[in-house]
């Protein structure tokens, strides 16, 4: 897990080895030789013979896995997506009611799944790293590893069948082909590195045109093999003469963009900036916009002097830290090591929480997690160090505190709030 370090600087230990383990699934070159020759630069294909697990990716979603998604796990949308000839096909083509006590309306019905599966759609289910345990972790590790936000889409394709035209995606990916082989061709960016707001939908012509040429790459994954794209990379592909599955690790790269946006957010307290235009100026005349904008950009400029980096860093961590959720949590044994919590009880601290320690400046100090804000006396601050860097793992043992009824007050309150887990 990484951890993000507190204002003051203090470092934390990172535990980065399960971390490094997924990344090695995904490529077959070291993670700096990723991270200078290919992260969002170049195509990267790894053969499974290059890879660490000699038996490929099944363990993470074999096609069992993916029946047993499609017919006994109640699925809904927008968790599965079904794609024919390129389109979308409606959701009320293969979902419904699930039978009496399961009345929700938006169920998939694995009768009409089998019928469009049968007939050449592909079948996309989606969010795979919220509802699969053996993805939910790959997602977290990878994530882990790149300082990213992931996603984890698994893709279902019958023989001979092509789920989407050659189009390009606003996140970099990693496909893992699991099972079935996929031929799959690759082109250059028409648009490098394109943000979300810039689908490939709005260069439909050029990416068309672009996908008439020679690809960059032009290749057959078979199981166990792996890809990688950054973003804007064109591509299409086919399954060949068997079915085929294949995950995709979507990477939401935060890019210098997300940073402008936050300053032009924060810009709003500058009253330069919040000034109205002129009386009766024409806004379609270039010559008479012209000074507006000269006084704009001079405001602009000497408010961006004199922005506070923290500042910027609270509204970066407001937009990424939600993004990343945390190990799951088991409600029930967390409750239930709750009432039993002695002295000698032991825990740690839940992996993959981002977390930063900061005073309050009334004698307080604010534990910041991803998704809430706590407020604590400050001489909890040593003890909520010690347990959150995982440095003491018995209650009994955390410093700073008076007695062993302090110890266990903090410790039932971490644990109430998802922040600790017991060992």
């Amino acid at each position: 897990m990484r951890h993000i370090d507190p204002p003051g600087g203090d470092s934390r230990p990172a535990v980065l080895s399960s971390a490094t383990a997924a990344l090695a699934r995904c490529v077959a070159v070291d993670p700096a030789k990723f991270a200078a020759d290919h992260w969002g630069r170049s195509p990267l294909l790894s053969r499974a013979a290059e890879l660490p697990n000699p038996d490929g990716f099944t363990d993470l979603l074999s096609p069992a896995d993916a029946d047993e998604l499609l017919s006994r796990r109640g699925l809904r949308t927008p968790f599965l997506r079904v794609a024919k000839d390129g389109e979308l096909v409606p959701a009320a083509r293969y979902t419904g009611g699930g039978g009496a006590g399961a009345e929700i309306g938006d169920q998939v019905l694995d009768e009409k799944i089998l019928e469009l599966y049968a007939d050449g759609a592909t079948l996309v289910l989606q969010g795979l790293h919220r509802t699969w345990p053996a993805l939910v972790d790959l997602a977290r590790d990878l994530g882990a590893m790149l300082g990213q936000p992931t996603q984890v889409n698994a893709y279902l394709t019958p023989a001979g069948s092509q789920g989407f035209a050659t189009h390009y995606d606003t996140h970099d990916v990693f496909v893992l082909q699991v099972d079935g082989r996929k031929h799959w061709r690759i082109h250059p960016p028409v648009l490098p590195d394109p943000l979300e707001r810039q689908p490939w939908g709005g260069r439909a012509d050029e990416v068309s045109a672009t996908a008439e040429g020679r690809p960059a790459l032009d290749v057959v994954l078979a199981p166990g093999d792996a890809l990688y794209l950054p973003r804007g990379w064109l591509h299409s592909a086919q399954a060949q003469e068997a079915s085929s599955l294949h995950l995709t690790v979507g990477i939401r790269v935060l890019t210098r963009y997300a940073l402008v946006e936050e300053l032009l957010a924060l810009a709003a307290e500058d009253p330069r900036l919040r000034s109205g235009l002129s009386f009766g100026v024409d806004v379609a005349d270039p010559d008479a916009i012209e000074p507006e904008l000269t006084e704009t950009v001079e405001a602009l400029r000497d408010w961006l002097l004199r922005v506070d980096p923290a500042a910027v860093a609270a509204r970066m961590r407001n937009r990424a830290w939600p993004a990343v959720r945390p190990a799951p949590i088991r409600p029930l044994a967390q409750a239930a090591a709750l009432a039993a919590l002695t002295a000698d009880s032991r825990v740690a601290p839940r992996e993959g929480l981002r977390w930063q320690l900061e005073p309050s400046g009334d004698g307080r100090i604010v534990l910041r997690l991803f998704d809430r804000t706590i407020t604590l006396p400050g001489t909890c601050e040593p003890a909520l160090r010690a347990v959150l860097t995982g440095e003491v793992t018995r209650v009994g043992d955390l410093p700073g505190l008076d007695d062993d009824a302090d110890r266990l007050v903090l410790a039932r309150r971490l644990l109430k709030e998802a922040a600790l887990t017991p060992t």
